[in-house]
Parts: C-alpha cells; structure tokens; sequence
C-alpha cells in the first residue's frame, strides 16, 4: 500500500480563487488582509504506481485547461516546497494542511474512489485536502485563523507543516462486547450525570421512569435500549413540551391544557376540517412526514418545513447541507413517495458585520455561518435538481450563538400513493447511503442548549451530506412506488434506524439484525449502527414477495438495498447482532411510556409606553430603512440558487425590470400541462414577540397569507406550517411566551380558515459561556415563530408580480394603517424607543381584505400587488418603484389612517413607516378605478397617487410640501448594498 498526494494549483496565469476568497474573508471578520496561496487536492491510498497517479492526476483529478497537478508520496519533500513556476510571494512560507476528521463523509472523495475503480485501478481509500502557503504568523494568530476561517475543529482537522501520516484508512473490525448501561441501583444525582455524559437529554424524571421499568424487568438495559429510549423521548423527536400538560396563566386568567399542541394548533385544523365536510381539502395532517392537501384530479401536494439549528451552529456547510437533504427525504418518505418539487429556506443569523472581539468564545463568525449556511443550502439543491424558489433572512444580535435555519421542501404525490401502512411480515429494507459515526446523538444534540464547548463535544453529531447520492435514492424510490414494490416508507433522520424502525414498526413490532447493516467502515458498535444520522437514507416495509423486484432496480441504478430485519406482530423491538441479541423493548414502553409532567407557563406581555417620536429627516430614514439588514436585498444570496430548474417557476424569487425586485412569493406549476399553480411564501416577525408574543404569531400568519395574495393566491385555500424556535421552555416564562403564541395560532387559523397541516419545534436555543470574570452568560434567542404558506392559484396567468408596470396608473392603499410604531424598524434606524402601540391582527376585518384583493385580481383590475410590511408604506412604494423600474408620487393626507391619531408629526411618521397587518399596494389602470372601487367597498382603501414616467419617488406631506423625494438610484443602492458581497 502506498499513501499518494495530489496537489491540483491554479495553472500558471491563472488566479487564486481559494486564496483570494481567503485573504477578503480574513480582512473582513477583522482577522487582516493576508497574503495567502492555496491548492485542492486529495490524499489516495492503496496499490498505484507513479504512473497510475499521474494519469489519474490529468485525466480524472485537474481540469488541465486551468490547474496544474503536482503528485508525490506523503512526505516526499517537494509536496513541502511550493511549485516551480506558479508565482509566490516570499514570504509565504508557512504551511498548513486542512483535512476532514477520520469517519467525517467526505462525498467527494466517495465519488472519486468510484471513479478510479472504474479506470481498473486498485485504490483502498482517498480524502480530500485543503492546502494553504501563509506569512509566518505567531502561533496565536495562526491559531485564531486556523479556528475561525482554515478549518472546522467539529468535522476537520489542521495539519501545520508537512504531512507524516502513513495510512488514510479508518476503522478496523472489533471483537462484540455486549454493554449493559447499569441505571437501576443510581441516585438521582447519578442519573442525571448518565444522562448529561452519555448526551441523552433527559430529565430526572424521566431517567427515573426507566430506572423503575428496568427494576421491574429484574435487568440493567443494554447502552442500546437506553439509546432507543432517548432517541425516541427526545424533544427533538417527540415534541414532548409543546405535546405535553401545560398550566397557562396570564392576565385572563388560568387555562390548563392537557396537550397543548392537540387543544390548540391541532384543534384549529380538526375544528376547520369538521366545518367544511365534504368541502374538506386537507389529506393527511399531522400523521406523516410531510402535510398533504388536494390539488389536482390526479395529484395531492406535500409540505414541510424542518429546522436544523444546531448542526448549522457547529459546522453550517454540513448543518445547513444536510438540513435540505433532510426536508426533501420528508416529503419523499410522506405516504408512499413525494416527488420533491422545490424548496423554500430561511435563515436566522447574527449581524455578519460584528467585530470577532465581540463573539462569544466557541462561536464562529456570523459572516463565515451566512456563508456556510447558504453554501450548504445551494449546494444540496442545485445538485439534486430541487429549485429554491422562495425564503428569507432575518438579522437579531441574539442569534449570535444560534444561528436558525429553516428548511423546507414541497412535494407532489399522486393521489392513490398518499397513505402508506406498514404490513405485519414485511422485510425491513435500508436504501441509499451507508452508515458510520456521523450524527451520532443528533437528536438528542439538538434537544439541548448550546455551549462554548458544543463545538468540541458534540461534533459527532453534525453529518455530511452527499447530494448525488439521494438524488439517486430519489429516482430509484420513486420507481419503486410506482411498481407497488413496498408497502411503507419514511426518512432516516433525526435518530437514525432507531426513529424510523421504531415509528414505522409501532402497532406491530419489529425485528433488526444490525450485523447486516452497510457501514461506511468497520468498527462500529451496534448501538452507533442504531443511532447514526448518516445520510441519504431511507427505510422501507417491502413485502417479501417484492424484494427480488426491487433489489434488482436498486442495483440497476447503482443504489444499495439491503434487508436489515421483518416487521414482527410481536409489539416489541428487538435487535440482533449476529446471534446476540442487544436489545428487547415493548413499543407501547418506547412510544408511550414516557412520564406525563405537568408544566406551569406564565405570560405577562410588554406594556404600552407612552409615545415618544424622535425629530426624523424623511429622506434620511427611508435610505436607512431600505438598508437596514432586514429589509435590504438578499440577491446575494438568491443568486446562488436554480430556481429555474424541472421548469415550473411562474415568479421567481425576484421580478421586475430589471429582475432585482423582491417578490412577495413564489409561483410554481407542479404539473407542467396545467395552468393550474401553487404559491409558497412565509412569515416571520420575531422582533413583535419582545412585546407580545401573541400578536407576534398573528403577525407572521397575516403576513404569510397576505405574501400569498398579493400574487393572486386564492384565500380559500391556503395550508401553513408552524416552525417554533425558542429558548429554554422550563422557564415558566418563557414556556407561557410559546403558549400564548400557539394560542394566536389557534385563534387565527380558525378566523382565517388557514389550516396548519404540519409543524416542527426546536427548543431551548440558548448558548451559555463564561465570561472573563468567571460568570455565566446565556443568550436566548427572540421567540421565533416561522409561519410557511403553501397557496393555489387556478390560473397562473392571473398571477401578478410587486413591481410597478406603466406610468400614469393609479397607486391605491387596501386595508388601514394605525399608529403602531412599537417594535418597528422605524425604531431600528433611528435608535429610539418610540413606544405606543405595536401591530395588532384584526381579525373581524383581515378575511374581507383578503377577499376583495384577491377578486380585483382575478378580475383583472391590479396589474401590480404588493403587501406592506417591514419599513411600512414608504418602503413598499420604495420597492415597487425601483423594481418596475419608474417613479411614484403619493399623497400622504390620503392614506387610510387610523382616526384617533391627531398629532401632525405622528400621523406622517404612521403613514410612511407603520407596520401594521393586513396592508397592500395594489396599481390599478385609471379605467380599472371605478370597477375596483366597486369592488372594495366594505374595506379600507384609498387612491394614494400615481406611477410617474420620471425615476423620482416622492411623497407629498399633508400641506403639500414634499417630505421625500429620491431618485431611484439613490434608493436601490441603498436597498441592494448592504449584502453585495
């Protein structure tokens, strides 16, 4: 065996894009503007000779029209030297290697060991590497740089100096040793101490719950039934706190909830559904994987949205990567097989400016998590064909330590393959990619707050995607389904074999022989063959009959398929390993025997402060709004997607001239022989839950419904997905802040007849460290609340787009502004605690505004649409103008405002900046006017002014004179500037 390197450099002439990309990441995070010269490369191990990798080097590793290979045996001394004839500054003399940590997927490398067997060459492994020439720097700096840009210390390690390893080769098979987990002799104290080592996530009381079943098994449980336990009672898994008693008190009074989420979400569907009967278009809510409505005679749609926080936090290419992957195997395993669709992400971070002397230790760089994240979204997506058509970024300095990442994925299902049962008898089948260490305890992990030290601990259970390889599991699944070649299928996520054997076997029961388990390598436990997050997995209920069928699909496309037990009607689990059996626990136990806790939640909201409105120069504060991170272009991001790919993107995630605007949401046709469409938009207001965080979730489900209209979605008919990101829920307070949330949930999806038809928590988002004096530190997060719309439209011709078509029309305002500046971006810009009253849901008046903007558009009377929320009128206008490319004059003493507002100063600073609910500016066609006012009769509205041929937008104060007026240059560089990066 011989141990090659390849080192692949940019050809002579050529630049240093991994260098250059570098050197600007360091002078932006504050770390200096470095020289730096780096190379890819690949470390190959097994039997070659010199001429096998020099071939392999030119033909298969470098793109020879702009690379240059250099190839030598590890430790060869001219791998240390930098090439002959590739210019290099002097100084740069320092040498540090980057390589992913043994057992880390390495999905390039995977490929590229499948490339060279097919060349015929014997090669046992391979790896990738980074490789990187520096100025020498002190051994601090050099370490700081290591940290925060070379490399990830959860999935990669640093190598400085030449490499002195002799082998790449990991794992070697170990003798069984069966392991008992001893639990039934411990104090309370030493229970909890098992459960914080071993990163099972679980409470006293529930470690005393399975202390007691073991005592009256007259047994210790094995490290694998305790696993199982753990995986399955995981908050992350179970939902436990949102599913659990809960004793709510707030200025009303007192409410107990026996389940929470059952008495309020869930109830609000089941309430929605009862009153429509045979009218009824929800499928399949809550029981699946995904959420599933009606669309079509031949086709149902799928839908869910799933967070992947904490892997994001530790390592956001892996974290974000697999987070994709992750939502699109939901909807994949939802009934019988989804075809995915598109996808829809979200993301939450820290301030990418923030100086790294201002981090918290053990946390990375807002800038370099952005980066990552929407990388590892990209790159999943793009890859499997997925189109990313809609989403959103929100910045809050408390996202620092938490960064939130929302993933989600729309699926399209025909209609007799929308239910799925798992058939006593059947083989249990494993599909697609291969197990190893990999997110080992992921979903126990993302059960718990993180710390400075997370990274360190727990990187285990941060996995690597590989998308190649579930695109091929895709297709292959998709067949399957259509042969009828398996009776049920699910995702292989958070807890790995353990979640879905255990979900799908349990009204049955089921046996698993984990020695016939495909590993990545060998010596792997059973329990981490158990437990393992690999990815690009799915589990199938095939009936024996059908296996010699599919197995031989599977293996004409290259995809592995194995049977790793039956599904038993003995209603327990059991697990084997070659003749040993590791495990044996009564599901009923597994599913339902987790202790019911009580908890008290206590709300109080924000009280209302007097008003106190700074001195405000007009034209200033709208450039600031426009530039204000929340508010700004995100084509920086955007651009980075396909969302044109499989062909059914009606809006795109931008429009107008120019295509630069922000569109309210997404069109899609599913079924590219129908006009026939679906609309994808979100909602989110997390800085309204500082106040209230009831208003706060009526916020994000107006918002979401009103994105939806605003492009000609039908009303009646729009799904949505609640996403709960909060911190630490044992804290009354905090679990009162997510009742009271779910409460407006309720409230508002049954005044509105907007079902929830899938959901997702993730808890206890905190990070805790210490600082220089030895105290602890915690930051929560803001109470999240992620509200994801799936609408339809009949005819995506109807639809409308945001920006500004033709000059002379007509600019009207639909529903009334209030006096709502509390929690507003107005408040941002300005630095000033303006007080007052915060956005309120009216909901007596929110479904009639709805209704009749939705008929003026399919009526043909708006040729432009666009829903008023962050940074108020002057920004929407702001927006509408810039995108369609032409100028705007509005009328402030003509906006419908509230009547009680009678300061001058006031009702200007309403007009132009109030967020209030339920707002859209729609352009109208001077002799649309009369029919469309016809039309809104019983809602507010008023004609505010006119789209103008000049590139000029301005707003007229009450006596005439101009309070703004910008050229819209002026106010698109504001707009877009922020994150050209």
């Amino acid at each position: 065996m011989t141990l090659w390197e390849v080192d692949i450099y940019p050809a002579p002439g050529e630049r240093d894009l991994i260098g250059s990309a570098l050197s600007v990441q360091s002078a932006d995070m504050g770390l200096g503007q470095l020289a730096v010269s780096a190379a890819r490369g690949f470390l190959v191990e097994g039997n070659l000779d010199q001429s096998q990798v020099d071939r392999l080097s030119k033909e298969l590793l470098t793109d020879l029209a702009v690379e240059t290979p250099l190839v030598g045996q590890v430790g060869d001394a001219h791998l240390s030297r930098h090439p002959a004839g590739i210019a290099i500054d002097s100084q740069l003399t320092q040498l540090v290697y980057v390589l992913p940590k043994p057992g880390v997927t390495d999905p390039v490398a995977e490929s590229t060991l499948r490339a060279i067997a097919d060349f015929g060459f014997d090669a046992k492994a391979v790896v990738t590497l980074r490789k990187y020439w520096l100025p020498q720097l002190d051994p601090a700096r050099l370490e700081l740089l290591c940290k925060k840009l070379l490399a990830n210390e959860s999935i990669e390690r640093v190598i400085v100096g030449p490499l002195t390893i002799d082998t790449i080769s990991i794992g070697s098979s170990t003798p069984f040793q069966l392991v008992h987990a001893p639990i039934r002799d411990l104090s309370d104290e030493q229970l909890v101490k098992l459960s914080k080592d071993n990163t099972l996530s679980l409470t006293l009381v529930e470690m005393q719950t399975i202390q007691q079943h073991f005592r009256d098994l007259g047994r210790e449980p094995t490290d694998a039934e305790l696993e199982s336990v753990a995986q399955t009672w995981s908050e992350h898994c179970s939902h436990k706190t949102l599913a659990g008693m809960v004793r709510y008190r707030d200025e009303n009074g007192e409410r107990v909830f026996k389940s929470m989420l059952k008495e309020t979400i869930f109830a609000a569907t089941q309430q929605l559904r009862k009153s429509w009967g045979d009218s009824d278009w929800c499928v399949s809510v809550f029981r699946d994987n995904a959420g599933i409505v009606t669309f079509s005679d031949d086709y149902h749609v799928a839908f869910k949205v799933e967070t992947h926080n904490r892997p994001s936090a530790i390592e956001p290419y892996g974290g974000a990567n697999t987070g994709v992957g992750g939502v699109i195997r939901d909807t994949l395993g939802t009934g019988l097989g989804a075809k995915p669709l598109c996808n829809t992400d979200v993301f939450c971070f820290a301030d990418p400016s923030t100086p790294v002397e201002e981090l918290p230790p053990g946390v990375l760089h807002p800038r370099r998590i952005m980066r990552g994240v929407v990388a590892g979204v990209r790159d999943y997506g793009n890859r499997m064909g997925i189109p990313t058509v809609n989403g959103a970024l929100y910045f809050d300095r408390r996202y620092v330590g938490n960064p939130l990442v929302f993933c989600g994925n729309v699926g399209l299902v025909p209609k007799d393959k929308a239910f799925k049962e798992t058939q006593p008898g059947d083989l249990i089948v494993a599909m697609g990619g291969r197990t190893g260490r990999d997110g080992i305890h992921g979903a126990t992990f993302s059960s718990v707050e993180l710390t400075s030290q997370s990274e360190k601990v727990s990187g285990g259970a941060v996995q690597i995607g590989n998308a190649i390889t579930e695109k091929m599991v895709l297709d292959v699944l998709l067949r399957a389904r259509d042969e009828e070649l398996f009776t049920a299928v699910t995702d292989c996520g958070a807890g790995g074999f353990s979640s879905a054997v255990g979900e799908m076997g349990a009204d049955i029961g089921a046996e698993v022989w984990l020695d016939r388990c495909p590993l990545k390598y060998d010596g792997l436990t059973y329990t981490e063959v158990w437990i393992s997050e690999a990815q690009e997995r799915m589990v199938l209920s095939v009936p024996e009959e059908k296996w010699p069928q599919l197995e031989a699909l599977c293996k004409s496309e290259d995809v592995e398929a194995t049977v790793i037990g039956r599904f038993t009607p003995t209603g327990r689990l059991k697990l084997k390993y070659a003749e040993h059996e590791v495990a044996d626990i009564a599901m009923e136990f597994l599913h339902e025997g987790r202790p019911k806790v009580e908890r008290l939640a206590t709300y109080q909201p924000a009280a209302v402060e007097p008003v106190s409105l700074p001195a405000i120069d007009h034209n200033q504060v709208l450039t600031a709004l426009l530039g204000e991170l929340n508010i700004a272009s995100k084509e920086w991001v955007i651009r980075q997607y396909d969302h044109e790919v499989q062909a059914g993107s009606v809006i795109k995630p931008l429009t107008g001239a120019q295509n630069d605007g922000p569109s309210d949401a997404a069109v899609i046709r599913p079924v590219l022989g129908l006009r026939k469409g679906l609309v994808i938009a979100n909602g989110m207001n997390p800085k309204l839950g500082d106040l209230d965080t009831y208003d706060m979730a009526a916020a994000s489900i107006d918002e979401a419904v009103r994105n939806c209209v605003a492009v000609g979605a039908d009303p009646s008919k729009i799904a949505i997905l609640d996403n709960f990101c909060w911190g630490y829920t044992d804290r009354p307070e905090t679990l009162g802040s997510l009742t009271r949330a779910a409460i407006a949930c309720q409230d508002v999806a049954l005044a509105l007849g907007t079902p929830f038809i899938s959901g997702k928590d993730s808890l206890n988002n905190e990070y805790s460290y210490f600082d220089s004096e030895g105290k602890r530190v915690t930051i929560s997060i803001p109470p999240t609340l992620l509200i994801s719309a799936m609408a339809q439209v009949d005819d995506v011709a109807k639809c409308v787009t945001m920006d500004f078509k033709e000059a002379g029309n007509l600019i009207y305002q639909v529903g009334l502004t209030k006096a709502e500046l509390a929690g507003s971006h107005l408040e941002l810009v300005t630095g000033t605690k303006i007080g007052g009253n915060w956005p309120k849901l009216d909901l007596a008046i929110a479904g009639k505004i709805y209704a009749a903007v939705h008929a003026a558009i399919q009526k043909g009377y708006v040729r432009a649409c666009h829903d008023i929320s962050e940074g108020g009128l002057a920004v929407a206008i702001a927006e509408m103008a810039f995108a369609g490319d032409l100028g705007a004059h509005v009328r402030l003493a003509d906006v419908p405002l509230d009547d009680t507002i009678t300061d001058p100063a006031l009702r200007m600073a309403t007009a132009l900046y109030s967020e209030s609910c339920t707002r859209f500016v729609l352009e109208v066609p001077a002799d649309k006017q009369g029919s469309l006012e016809e039309l809104l009769a019983g809602v507010p509205f008023a004609a505010l002014g006119r789209v103008m041929p000049a590139k000029r937008v301005s707003f007229a104060a009450p006596g005439g004179a101009l309070a703004i007026d910008h050229d819209l240059g002026t106010l698109k560089r504001a707009w877009q500037q922020p994150l050209a990066w």
